[in-house]
């Protein structure tokens, strides 16, 4: 059990964090009664701690303005956490900044920690073993990221130079809905308005981002991580797939991601009846556009049901030598 030491700097993280809390919501995060954390707000008081109490039926206590607060501490538990997050986006490929820079960040929470627990905690991240490589990606530059995400905030329209994929450079309006971390790339989503239509975009291509006057209103529809998952499967690519399939949402989802490909009820299949859901096994139709095919045969034989092929024909030819290969391997004798 936390002693009231303890809890009493818990109170405080709590006020810092901002707004009004309520007594009862205090008394609940520390595990005590309401008479209790009044005490605790009077020992804040006596520490010169500038804690408001707020009357009135959403009334409790705040920390009063312009209060400095004190260094940062972190108990095991936060280090951890702060220290394992810098670990992980490192290895994504989701940090803004180099390298360095989370190395640095690393060795100055762990130099203000307590030595026992700075000695557990380097012990734990010199044990951890992943079963991947560091991500290599290309980081966005934080001044662009910060500048979006407030054009996002505010719903600010915003300007931004980009380089596409072969390299060719433009100026470009976007109305941003979000920014999305996905397969270890930054992403921004939101509306072209001098096409009208939705556009996706790496944010590590954008070298310079501007708010511009004005306003706009996000439209009604999916969030961002499903306007950038669907903007990646029906990206322009050099083939367009068709298939029917047999199978549950849950079973062809495992390969054919909402990043890869489009899954809708098959137009000829009974409808769906009331009490339908995810788990049933019917005929799905999925759609979706690649720039090779070669990946596809295995990919169906992995999710090993029944498939109809509607187009192209060359992938219908893939699948048949893909499957001769299979039974010649497995004819051989050892």
């Amino acid at each position: 059990m936390p002693r009231p030491t303890g809890r009493v700097l818990t109170l405080l993280e709590l006020l810092q964090s901002g707004g009004t809390r309520t007594v009862a919501e205090l008394a609940d995060r520390l595990g005590v009664d309401g008479r209790t954390v009044r005490r605790y707000v009077d020992h804040l008081i006596d520490l010169d701690v500038p804690v408001e109490s707020v009357r009135g039926r959403y009334g409790g206590y705040r920390l009063g303005p312009g209060y400095r607060l004190p260094p940062l501490m972190l108990s095991d538990d936060e280090a951890l956490a702060v220290l394992l997050g810098l670990v992980a986006g490192r290895r994504a490929g989701l940090l803004t900044a180099g390298h360095t820079a989370s190395e640095t960040a690393s060795a100055k929470i762990r130099r203000v920690l307590p030595t026992h627990a700075a000695h557990r905690l380097g012990t734990l991240l010199e044990s951890l073993a992943f079963t991947d490589q560091p991500g290599e990606f290309a980081a966005p530059d934080a001044e662009v990221l910060l500048t979006i995400a407030d054009a996002v905030r505010h719903r600010r329209p915003v300007s931004i130079r980009y380089t596409d994929r072969d390299g060719r450079r433009s100026e470009r309006t976007l109305h941003a809905y979000g920014i999305v971390a996905h397969a270890g790339r930054w992403y921004v989503t939101g509306t072209d308005p001098e096409i009208g239509e939705d556009r996706t975009f790496r944010l590590d291509r954008i070298a310079d981002a501007r708010t511009l006057p004005g306003s706009f209103e996000v439209p009604v529809g999916p969030d961002p991580a499903q306007r950038v998952l669907s903007g990646f499967a029906t990206a322009e690519y050099r083939h367009e797939v068709t298939l029917r399939i047999h199978g549950t949402v849950e079973q062809i989802r495992a390969h054919l991601p909402a990043s890869v490909a489009s899954l809708a009820e098959h137009a000829q299949a009974p409808a769906p009846t009331a009490d339908q859901d995810r788990t049933d096994e019917r005929w799905l139709r999925v759609e979706l556009r690649a720039e090779r095919l070669d990946w596809l045969p295995p990919t169906l034989a992995a999710l090993d049901r029944p498939f109809v092929i509607e187009r192209p024909d060359e992938l219908r030819d893939l699948v048949v030598a893909f499957a001769e290969r299979l039974a010649s391997y497995g004819r051989r004798a050892s």
